[in-house]
Order: structure tokens, then sequence, then C-alpha cells
């Protein structure tokens, strides 16, 4: 099993500008620095740090989770459901002598009663959103997490290719998905990065639609967007072939779709602002006629987890791409009545440029 710097990771926790001490919650950031993988339920779970100490709030029943961990030298503070919460935060807020100061919260997960008793508990402490300075963090990728990445789409990369020589009309979009599905755990996947999206004929025109029962027929699109997990980390694939012949419009639409993926990653290197990549593969599919019809970002972070991660390639993002980041591009063409075309590919910043990490082929398959 692949072994995580916790120490490391913690240490830039700790040094996040503008705060004296920072809270998770269960979720992604917890488990990313601390290890530890709690669900989030009705139960209060935090988790507070500062720069050299750590005090946990945890229902009693969820305690021997922590207990089983010594090296978090964590000092545990538990309640019950017949007490209640709040001494437990209280407790936990002046044994780290917050009175009075700032603690930094994730926004994006910490829900509004979390942080209702935070302030109960301490009114003088101050809540201030650090859910940016997180995503930061864990944009980097160290070389142990890339290796569970590119473990991720190899697995899936082989299932599609298995896939492909099993397709036949009449087949489902929910038959197909549960036959890719069935393929990745085979070859070793641990989980599906999220619900297998199989969209074909007008379906794919609809980027963010539903697996359905429609069944696959000839001369039309199809589109499968999927992924699996390995060591919680994903991978994220979106590819779009022809049972049949494409007509030339179909096949115009392809061809944009992919020189827009590969001006977007002609474009993609260190110290480029994120919006530029986005630019590159929109202005390609402008320069088609098919702007209208191109209706999402250009891609978005991807790592233990997708849409919402860093760097986000989307026009009105300015910060700059760094070494160690990974992300998505999948521009796509979205045309009512004919049909959807994604191509998206997982790549990552080096010191001199972008590495691709998915190599499935992109040329229409038919």
């Amino acid at each position: 099993m692949t072994q995580f710097d916790y120490e490391g990771r913690l240490k830039r926790l700790r040094a996040i500008p503008g705060v004296d001490a920072v809270a998770l919650v269960p979720g992604m950031n917890m488990r990313y620095f601390t290890g530890i993988t709690y669900f989030s339920s009705e139960r209060i779970i935090l988790a507070i740090y500062t720069p050299d100490a750590c005090a946990w709030v945890v229902p009693l029943l969820e305690s021997q989770t922590l207990h089983n961990r010594p090296d978090l030298n964590a000092e545990i503070f538990t309640w019950n459901d017949e007490e209640g919460p709040l001494a437990a935060v209280a407790a936990a807020l002046e044994s780290l002598k917050l009175s009075g100061k700032t603690l930094g919260v994730d926004g994006q997960t910490m829900r509004f009663y979390e942080q209702e008793w935070i302030g109960q508990a301490m009114p003088s402490l101050k809540l201030k959103g650090i859910e940016l300075d997180l995503l930061r963090i864990r944009a980097i990728k160290t070389p142990d997490e890339l290796e569970l990445m590119q473990r991720a789409m190899n697995i899936s990369e082989r299932a599609l290719d298995s896939l492909l020589s099993d397709l036949r009309p009449e087949m489902t979009e929910k038959e197909i998905a549960k036959a890719l599905n069935d393929l990745q755990f085979a070859y070793g996947a641990e989980d599906l990065a999220f619900d297998t999206l199989i969209q074909t004929g007008p379906n794919s025109s609809n980027p963010h639609g539903n697996t359905t029962d429609r069944a696959l027929d000839f001369d039309e699109f199809l589109l499968i967007d999927f992924g699996c997990k390995v060591g919680g980390y994903y991978s994220d694939i979106t590819r779009t072939f022809v049972l049949g012949d494409p007509t030339p419009e179909m096949q115009r639409i392809y061809d944009t779709v992919k020189a827009a993926n590969e001006a977007a990653i002609a474009a993609a290197g260190p110290g480029v602002a994120a919006g530029l990549v986005d630019r590159a593969a929109r202005r390609v599919i402008e320069e088609a006629g098919y702007g209208p019809y191109f209706t999402h970002r250009t891609g978005h972070g991807l790592g233990m987890d997708g849409q919402r991660s860093m760097p986000q390639i989307a026009g009105n993002i300015t910060y700059l791409l760094e070494p160690g980041m990974t992300f998505t591009i999948e521009p796509g063409i979205y045309l009512p009545g004919v049909g959807g075309v994604r191509i998206e590919d997982n790549v990552l910043i080096t010191d001199s440029g972008l590495e691709v990490m998915t190599h499935f082929r992109k040329s229409l398959e038919i």
C-alpha cells in the first residue's frame, strides 16, 4: 500500500497565512491532510490544527479510529448523543487557546450548523474561508499520487480497449456502462470515479445527460465518459466513437474537437494562465463555427476528486499553472439533432511543459 507523507502535508496546512488555526471536517481535505476517513453525517467531527498542536472533536462511537493513530499526537474530545457536541467543541478550542483568534475553515465543505456550533462554543473566535488555500496545496501532486493516478488511467484505458471489441448494435447505454464498469474492476479498479456516462445518438448532445435504456444504433455518435479510482485517486477519460459511418458534418465536428483538444494541450505549461488554455481550445471551435455549442469549461483539476479541484481550466481563471498540477482537457461540441463529441485527456504540468498521462487513441474509430 502506498504510504503518504502526512507530516509534510500537515506542515503545509499549518503554514496557511492569515489564520491561527485550521479546522477540517469529514471529506477529501481531512483524508488528504490526515489520512483519516470519516464520513459526513449529522454528528459533528472536527480536526483543529494550530502550528504546534491539534485537537479532534468526535462522537464517542467514532473515537477508536483516532486511538489507532497515535502518530497524530492529537488531544481527543468526545461527546455522545445525550450531551451533544457543544461542550466538546468548547473544550477543544479552549485547549488550543483560540479565544479572540482566527480559525480557517473550508467554506466548500463545512456546513452552516457546524460553523454555528463553533460560534456558540467560542463567540470571540473569527472564522475565515481558506478553501482556495487547501485546494492549492492539494493541486501539486507528489510522485506517489501521480503513480496512483497513472495506474487508474491505465486500468480505464485497458477496459475501454476491451469494450470496443464487444460493442454491438442494440446494446443499451446501461448495458454498455455495466460492461465497462465490470472490465475496470476486473483489471484492478478499487472503485468507480463517478457514474459511468454512456450517451448514444441525440443523447450525446447533452454534455451532462444520463445513461438511459436507449439502444445503440448505426451511424451515430457514442460518447463514453468514465473513470476509476486506485488508492483514492481518479482517472477521468472521455472518447467518442461511431458505430457505422459518420456523416460529413459528424466527421467535421469530431475533427474540430480533436483539434481543440490538441490546441489546449499545446498551450498549457508552467507559468501559463489557466484561462489561456481554455481560450486556445475555444478559439478552434469558434473559428469552425461551433462556438455556441461548446457550453462548458475546457477542464478541471484531478486527483482525489474531480470537478471542484484546482486548477479550473476556464476563460476567467487568471492563476498560473504550476509543475505538479494535474487536470483534464476536454473540449466538446454538442449539436442538437446530430449529437455530441467530447475528447478528454488527463494531463500533468511538468517543469518544462506538459505530459499527457492518458494515451488512448484519438482518431475517430468507426
